[in-house]
């Protein structure tokens, strides 16, 4: 029989769960590495038709953000009808928005196609579904373990998608690339099948069973530790996506090929693989509230030491390797958290309110990014604006309490 071993090696899975937990990294791979992608694209396309920076900042801000409203959608249904159905439509939606991105020659239908609907996709393809998916596989004491597994699959998509992306970008141009992209993207529709029995209608270990959702989110904010995480979350999303699409055209005005962009992205998701992998194994036995205030903290010596180095090849590297490393490891011990405090029955819920935060981050350093460059014709506020959130996040974490709070959502039900 086929073994998915845990780093204690102290758990077995058959042959069924293995399956799934191969899918679902599968899929994570996919998903994130496509979306991680599209910052290889600000250059070309903005010059294919006149435009500056903000235009196409705006739709892909946008897009995070849809991701996130999304999130909160896609979780619920998903709560209440079975994941496959969200999954699939995610994908159809993923495809759609990259070949209408080739197509789309106004403001307008960069944003509906790139914006919105790859932001649909994303959230329909990515962590908000596939996570809870992976947390109800396991055993409770093995969650951490496997979220970040999940997580570290992401960012091995981003390693192996970008710099993929970047090869069509360079043999087909930008317009056949992003249609031969949106036409793959339908394979990952073949990897959401395993994930159907995980869903949250099939979750009977959980005594929160058919609750209001509106009850549950008021309740949930009424838990301080809760509303903390949630706020918290608003800043690794402000990092990751102003780097991710940012930081190609930022290395190609300080005068380096476009193709070290492509592979600082890269770089960025494989140390990943290792940070987030460990990230979910630490966040097992150890305070998950502590490991995030210690990543943020992280990331705001890595952005200072960056400013404050002459830039050159070998600090760019340094510094994508070190950003890898912090990455998305606060993926694991957030959502960790969350099933720590209310468990697995509404976690797509609960957690995708969480995201969304990180999406309003997401577009805050995106779109803020793009406004910043077009009118100071620099990214030295935004750096200095993320140095500044960072200390505010680590801060946060600090007070949060892990246990469990799933107690509360019982209250006043009816």
């Amino acid at each position: 029989m086929h073994l998915i071993q845990s780093p204690d090696k102290s758990i077995a899975m058959n042959k069924s769960t293995s399956g799934l937990i191969i899918s679902g990294c599968l899929l994570l791979a996919l998903s994130i590495g496509y979306r991680s992608g599209f910052g290889i694209f600000l250059q070309p396309v903005s010059a294919e038709y006149g435009w500056g920076r903000e235009v196409l900042s705006l739709a892909l801000a946008i897009q995070n953000l849809a991701w996130g409203i999304f999130a909160v959608l896609a979780g619920a249904l998903a709560d209440r009808f079975g994941n496959l159905k969200i999954l699939l439509s995610g994908v159809l939606c993923y495809a759609a928005g990259m070949i209408g991105m080739a197509y789309a020659s106004t403001q307008t239908t960069m944003i509906a196609t790139a914006g919105v609907l790859v932001g649909a996709g994303i959230a329909g393809t990515a962590f908000g579904i596939v996570l809870p998916a992976l947390a109800r596989s396991v055993p409770a004491d093995k969650r951490s373990w496997v979220l970040g597994l999940g997580t570290s699959a992401g960012s091995f998509g981003q390693f192996l998608v970008v710099p993929f992306m970047q090869q069509l970008l360079d043999w087909f141009g930008w317009f056949h690339a992003i249609q031969l992209l949106g036409l793959s993207a339908l394979l990952m529709a073949v990897l959401a099948i395993p994930l159907a029995p995980y869903s949250g209608t099939n979750d009977h270990s959980d005594k929160n069973l058919n609750l209001p959702l509106w009850h549950i989110l008021r309740q949930a904010f009424r838990i301080r530790s809760y509303t903390l995480l949630v706020a918290g979350f608003f800043v690794c999303g402000f990092h990751v996506a102003f780097i991710t699409v940012h930081m190609p055209g930022y290395i190609v005005d300080l005068g380096f090929d476009a193709k070290i962009g492509a592979w600082s992205i890269s770089l960025i998701g494989l140390c990943n693989v290792i940070g987030a992998y460990y990230s979910g194994v630490l966040s097992g036995p150890r305070s998950k509230p502590y490991i995030l205030a210690c990543i943020y903290f992280g990331r705001v010596i890595a952005i200072t030491l960056f400013l404050l180095i002459p830039v050159s090849l070998p600090s760019i590297l340094i510094f994508s390797a070190s950003m890898g490393f912090l990455w998305l490891a606060t993926v694991p011990p957030t959502s960790g958290l969350v099933a720590s405090f209310f468990g697995t029955r509404y976690m797509a819920f609960l957690y995708g309110i969480v995201f969304l935060s990180h999406q309003l981050g997401s577009f805050s350093g995106v779109w803020l990014g793009g406004f910043l460059y077009q009118h100071f014709g620099n990214y030295q506020g935004i750096w200095i604006a993320g140095i500044i959130l960072g200390l505010i996040a680590a801060v946060l974490h600090l007070p949060i309490q892990e246990r469990d709070e799933s107690a509360i959502l019982q209250k006043t039900a009816h």
